[in-house]
């Protein structure tokens, strides 16, 4: 049986073998070694677990990024829906669309002075850029419609299969 010695601090009593007097330095050398042996991982272990977790991101990694991938692109339109919106907004007003030297930025501002605009036709101080960085490219005649409103895509070059346009 164990019990507490107040002023030494310890525990005083036999160990739980049984052990007393020298054999209680030889028990409480064997403990040290028991425990020795059961702390920590081996080398092999830790190199187990890094593979697994290479392997996990090898399998997981692409198809995390496909998905950021189709989320910008989905922002982008959304946008794009809320520009249209605000550009269908500025025609009811001002009876026709910005024109390209006006811009998008009429939406934020009155292009000129004009007594009709009842802007500003966004929520924002600022327009908004596509989900690359880049600002949205506005047209006004536009080749597909009243106006052309798009995004570059992710290559930054006008034209390719990546962009993201108001017309489709």
């Amino acid at each position: 049986m164990r019990s507490r010695n107040g002023d030494q601090g310890g525990w005083t009593g036999t160990p739980a073998n049984g052990a007393v007097g020298p054999d209680k330095e030889a028990f409480m050398s064997v403990r040290l070694e028991e425990r020795k042996s059961e702390s920590g991982f081996s080398l092999i272990e830790l190199i187990v677990v890094l593979v697994i977790l290479g392997l996990l991101a090898a399998v997981v990694g692409p198809r995390v990024y496909d998905k950021l991938a189709t989320g910008k692109q989905k922002i982008a339109q959304i946008q794009i829906k809320e520009l249209e919106g605000a550009l269908q907004l500025f025609s009811l007003d001002m009876g026709r669309y910005p024109n390209t030297s006006e811009g998008l930025e009429s939406l934020i501002r009155n292009p000129g002075s004009a007594e009709a605009w009842k802007g500003p036709y966004v929520t924002k101080t600022e327009l908004p850029k596509d989900p690359w960085g880049k600002p949205y490219v506005y047209r006004c005649p536009g080749q597909h419609g009243d106006f052309d409103l798009f995004s570059p895509g992710p290559d930054g070059v006008e034209g390719g299969d990546d962009d993201i346009v108001s017309w489709k």
